[in-house]
This record gives structure tokens, C-alpha cells and sequence, in this order.
């Protein structure tokens, strides 16, 4: 029999608040973080908003010369990790550290370590560039500081697959515990990717919203009208558990993860594949390894970037799973609140579809005004809603053509 896996805690540091309660309340009033560009000056780019993590002050949680180590992703992992084990209530002084271990996903790392120590290089020489660079900028380095700050020896890795990238950790997570090689996983996402650089190469790319004068409403997944992604930033951290391990201790159970699926699309560089066909197989995948029906699922946390052709082919990836039921179930995209942060979005929509089965609420889909023929399933738009939710599906799908699906479950 396959061992069970719980979430038995939850950190998160988003762009609509940091901690859990903040988080998740945002969520359920439909409040926006996005706005205009405060990190650089973003005057000469195409898109000029990001949804930015506000009053974020790493020395409020971690030693000052330890933070100034750590570049922006690597300080919001360690913090979110931290308030994911406070909040699980785990005694690290009395568990195996040996079967506790960290799966982190980041899609890009430390860029904007990078891009500083880059023009040091440039104007200063090589001689100014900081000892510090590379551990600082190495995307592995959120899962290394997180095991050196909770003492985690057991299973440790980074997850590197662009915007899937902290389902995939979430997943591969939740099956270290259950083939028995770890009893708790500390795992989720985190990036900090709103630097100049980066947000000049989505630019050029034309993957972002250009609608500068209304960021509140510039991120619309599945509106007729969107036009683009808006970037965000943060960390999402779940705390899984082994459930005879859970129970010995008392832990709260927020949910039970009990699906995983993946999938790559061998299609393009960037472009979904036709009629979303990938995700529709990571979204099998995940059923199957759960073991129940396409009509037990109640609630999907959909990728819903904002693009035109993911929510399109989402959406057809949806109908062609689900069938009839894909009108009868909840798709909801939170990234119209918290924009998309790239390989921590995952993270975070695992939490929100945790604390959706918890308090059978479903969150909305924002902004959406008008709509797209194309995109016709129930979207909860605008307003959250209460509902029952036993299961709850969440999908990532990244470029290159990876794609993730998890499914959690209301624990019985």
C-alpha cells in the first residue's frame, strides 16, 4: 500500500501579502498587487507594471550579514520555509533530520544577483566582482540555504522547469514521502525575476500586458480582452508530511495530496502545443495516479497566465479531460491577483487549492468583463464563491513544453 501525504503547513511571501492569513485573504477579496514597476526604472520598457512583494524587510527574519548573502529568491524561500515550519508546528529538535528533506523549484534563479555582479564586471574589473556571485545566483541555492537553515538532511534538489517548476517539486516531493524515502518534505517555489533584464526579455518577447495606465486590471485570464502576462514575484512553501508521522504529533491537516501528472509537449520553444494536448495528458496522468474519476475533481487552479493561446488551449485541454463535467467544475485563475510568478507559481496555487478544500471557498478570477467564445467553461469570475471542495486540481505549464498537474484532496 502506498504510504499518504499531507500538507501539514504552509508559508507564503506574495505580491497581496505575506503569511498565510494575508495570502489567503487577498485571494478571497479578489485584491490585486499589481502596479506600476518600483525596483527600476521601467520608463523606456514596453511593460511597465509587476506584481512586487511589498514590505519585504529580510532582516525582519534573518541575520543582516546572512541576508545580504542571499539574493532575493534564495531570502524568500528561507523565510517562507521558515513560516511554513512554524506554522506546521514541527519540532526540529526532535524529528530525523536525516528523513527530512527540501524540493524547491525556481524557473531562473539569482538574475538579479547576476545582472549586478555583470556590470561590476564591466565598469569596476573582475577584481570587484563579490566572492559571493555564484552562490548567491545559482538557482540550487534556495533548497542548499533552506537545508542549512532547518538542519534538513535527507533528499535535497532544485526543480528546474521554467513556470512548471514547483509543481514538478511539489510532486516529486509528495513521491519521495510516499515510496518511503522521507518522512517530511519541506518544498514549493520561489523567484525573484523582476529586474530589468528579465522584464526586457519578456518584453521582446511580447508575453507581457502592455496595459501600463490600469495595472489593477492588466492580468485577465480568460477576458476576450487580455493582452498578456504580468510578472510577480514571492515564494510559496508547503510543509509535506507522511500521515501516521502527521498524526503522532497532533499536526493539523490542511489537505492530502494524493495526484501527480506530467507531461512534456515536444512542440515549441514557447508556443503551447494544438488544442493544449500536453496539459491535457499531465492532467490524465494526475488522475490516474490518484485513482478516482475526471468527475470527482471540483475545483481547477488553472495556469491562466493572461496569454491568448494559453488560456485558450488550457481550456481546451480542460474540456477534452473532462467532458461534460468541465462545465460543471470551478476553474479559477488566481494570477489575476498575483500576476505570474514564473517557477514559484506553482507554490502558491498549491496553497490556495489547500485552503480552498479547507474552508470549501473557492477564489476568483478577477477582472474578467468580457467574454471569449473560446474560453466558455465556469471561471468564477470576479467574486469568490463557497462551494465543497474535495478535490482540487492545480496545473503549471511551462516553456519548452513542461507540464505539471497535482491533486490534492479534502482529508478524510
Amino acid at each position: 500500500m502506498k504510504r499518504r501525504v499531507v500538507v501539514t503547513g504552509i508559508g507564503a511571501i506574495t505580491p497581496i501579502g505575506i503569511g498565510k492569513e494575508n495570502y489567503w485573504n487577498a485571494l478571497k477579496a479578489g485584491k490585486s498587487g499589481i502596479g506600476k514597476i518600483t525596483r527600476f526604472d521601467a520608463t523606456n520598457f514596453t511593460a511597465q507594471i509587476a506584481a512586487e512583494v511589498k514590505d519585504f524587510q529580510p532582516t525582519d527574519y534573518l541575520d543582516k550579514k546572512e541576508a545580504k548573502r542571499m539574493d532575493r529568491f534564495i531570502q524568500y524561500a528561507v523565510v517562507a520555509s521558515k513560516m511554513a515550519v512554524e506554522d506546521s508546528g514541527l519540532d526540529l529538535e526532535n524529528i530525523d533530520k536525516n528523513r527530512f528533506g527540501v524540493i524547491l523549484g525556481s524557473g531562473i534563479g539569482g538574475i538579479e544577483t547576476f545582472e549586478k555582479e555583470y556590470d561590476k564586471l564591466l565598469n569596476k574589473g573582475p577584481g570587484r566582482v563579490s566572492p559571493f556571485f555564484i552562490p548567491m545566483m545559482i538557482s540550487n541555492m534556495g533548497a542548499g540555504q533552506i537545508s542549512m537553515t532547518l538542519g534538513a538532511k535527507g533528499p535535497n534538489a532544485t526543480v528546474v522547469t521554467a513556470c512548471a517548476s514547483s509543481t514538478n517539486a511539489v510532486g516529486d516531493a509528495f513521491k519521495i514521502i510516499q515510496r518511503g524515502d522521507a518522512d517530511i518534505m519541506v518544498t514549493g517555489g520561489t523567484e525573484a525575476s523582476i529586474t530589468p533584464l528579465a522584464i526586457a526579455g519578456f518584453c521582446t518577447m511580447k508575453a507581457l500586458s502592455t496595459r501600463n495606465d490600469d495595472p489593477m486590471k492588466a492580468s485577465r485570464p480568460f477576458d476576450k480582452d487580455r493582452d498578456g502576462f504580468v510578472m510577480g514575484e514571492g515564494s510559496g512553501i508547503l510543509i509535506l508530511e507522511e500521515l501516521e508521522h502527521a498524526l503522532n504529533r497532533g499536526a493539523h491537516i490542511y489537505a492530502e495530496v494524493v495526484g501527480y501528472g506530467m507531461s512534456a509537449d515536444a512542440h515549441h520553444i514557447t508556443a503551447p502545443a494544438p488544442e493544449g494536448e500536453g496539459a491535457a495528458r499531465a492532467m490524465k496522468n494526475a488522475i490516474k495516479d490518484a485513482n478516482i474519476l475526471p468527475e470527482d475533481i471540483d475545483y481547477i487552479n488553472a495556469h491562466g497566465t493572461s496569454t491568448p493561446l494559453n488560456d485558450k488551449f488550457e481550456t481546451m485541454a480542460i474540456k477534452s479531460v473532462f467532458g461534460k463535467h468541465a462545465y460543471e467544475l470551478a476553474v479559477s485563475s488566481t494570477k489575476s491577483m498575483t500576476g505570474h510568478l514564473l517557477g514559484a507559481a506553482g507554490g502558491i496555487e498549491a496553497i490556495a487549492c489547500a485552503l480552498a478544500i479547507q474552508e470549501d471557498f473557492i477564489p476568483p478570477t478577477v477582472n474578467y468583463t468580457t467574454s471569449d467564445p473560446e474560453c466558455d467553461l465556469d471561471y468564477v469570475p470576479n467574486e469568490g464563491r463557497k462551494r465543497i471542495v474535495r478535490y482540487a486540481l492545480s496545473n503549471s505549464l511551462g516553456f519548452g513544453g513542461h507540464n505539471a498537474t497535482i491533486i490534492l484532496k479534502k482529508y478524510e
